[in-house]
């Protein structure tokens, strides 16, 4: 079996060694990943003797030179290319890959898939802003200047230019297209051009760096990208600034002296699952029919503090009728759903006071339907908690047609959606 040193790609809950397997890292490589782990360690892998076992996030670890591709299962499928197929288009119907483009079908996508769809769609997005035209903005600024212009700062002045009296300290307002957006565009241009392994990307990097605006360096934090408002005028640049923010903020240069940089693009399957779900749902929500998704009830408060709130994944309001889902990333097949699933469950049918609540998991195309026992001893009760399982689809489109299907059709009846 030939092995690409340079890029690993394997499922979540996998783990990675340095001495087994078939795909396998250097010292080097592990020793970068615990110190990115750290003390506190991260979500996304966990650390055994001589490697690292990821848990249920997926996405892309770049550490130096090696891309390590982290998929989705759900069942027992080990096609690398179906689930990649999946996670894209999964991250595509929550609209985590936006763009301005009318060519999005034209995207490219290499070994390394969600790097280069990412590395693309940013760089589509900075030549449409190009192409429509750079936006300026009023800035002001201070600074020593052979000519009076704007308004002269006497008390700076007086003590700058005692020696300098060819000089004058002034602020002045200027509109231009040096600002914040610019900046930050820029630096993720530099940032792709040093990271970019895709050779069809680097030239199309190369010439936006050339004819980018100067712009001043700045110091990425999550504070810089908050003090963005978009508003009509610069509202062409939101997908870009995104893009630039999941990547700038997600990517860690040198922990220490000698090490590799890493990059971490790395998603929780547990609210992509539950996204997915909600916007499948919405897209052929029926007529006359509520959706919410994350609705919150208060459920116990202490004498002193902070009360304890419940928060199911999607709510349905249909017919003066309410309906609770609930969703679970993971495959428990014919086995029956944990007891703490179940009693999460439980709580719902009567906070809410639902006509009937479920579990949905992946897996192979299935619908239980179950009933709890009444509380006083007398057999089971009309509180009914359904498990319904959704397969997996080539065509995302179909696998949003299942979960209609399987939603709307065989567990709530409706004849028309």
């Amino acid at each position: 079996m030939k092995i690409d040193k340079n890029h690993i790609t394997v499922f979540e809950h996998d783990p990675l060694w340095t001495h087994k397997g078939d795909q396998r890292i250097t010292d080097l490589q592990l020793k970068q990943l615990q110190i990115f782990s750290g003390d506190k360690g991260v979500p996304y892998y966990e650390q055994i003797h001589n490697g690292i076992r990821f848990k249920e996030y997926v996405g892309v670890i770049r550490v130096g030179g090696l891309t390590i591709e982290v998929l989705p299962k759900a069942d027992k499928s080990y096609e690398k290319a179906k689930w990649q197929k999946t996670l894209i288009g999964m991250l595509r119907a929550v609209n985590a890959f936006n763009i301005h483009a009318p060519s999005e079908s034209s995207l490219n996508t290499k070994t390394n898939f969600i790097l280069d769809l990412y590395f693309e769609l940013f760089v589509k997005e900075t030549e449409y802003l190009f192409n429509k035209g750079l936006i300026k903005k009023y800035r002001r600024e201070e600074n020593n200047s052979l000519s009076l212009k704007g308004s002269l700062l006497f008390s700076k002045h007086i003590s700058r230019n005692l020696v300098h009296q060819e000089r004058f300290y002034v602020r002045r307002t200027t509109y231009d297209n040096v600002h914040l957006l610019h900046q930050i565009l820029f630096k993720t241009l530099l940032l792709l051009k040093d990271i970019n392994t895709n050779t069809s990307l680097s030239s199309r990097i190369g010439s936006l760096l050339l004819n980018f605006p100067k712009t001043k360096d700045f110091k990425v934090t999550e504070a810089a990208f908050r003090k963005i408002n978009f508003i009509r005028k610069t509202l062409d640049y939101k997908n870009s600034i995104e893009i630039s923010r999941l990547l700038l903020l997600n990517y860690h240069p040198g922990l220490s002296n000698g090490q590799s940089d890493i990059l971490a693009l790395m998603f929780d399957m547990n609210l992509l699952w539950e996204k997915f779900i909600y916007i499948s749902l919405r897209k052929y929500l029926p007529k006359d029919m509520v959706i919410s998704a994350q609705t919150t009830k208060y459920f116990w408060r202490p004498e002193k503090g902070y009360g304890s709130t419940m928060r199911p994944d999607i709510v349905l309001t249909w017919d003066k009728e309410t309906y609770v889902l609930d969703t679970k990333w993971k495959n428990i097949g014919d086995s029956n759903p944990s007891p703490n699933d179940l009693r999460q469950l439980y709580v719902y049918h009567e906070y809410y006071e639902a006509e009937k609540v479920a579990l949905i998991y992946p897996g192979v195309e299935n619908l239980k339907k179950g009933n709890y026992y009444d509380t006083q001893g007398n057999g089971l009760s009309a509180k009914e908690c359904g498990l319904i399982s959704i397969p997996s689809h080539k065509s995302i489109t179909n696998g949003q047609e299942e979960i209609k299907n399987q939603i709307y059709g065989n567990w709530l009846g409706v004849g028309e959606y």
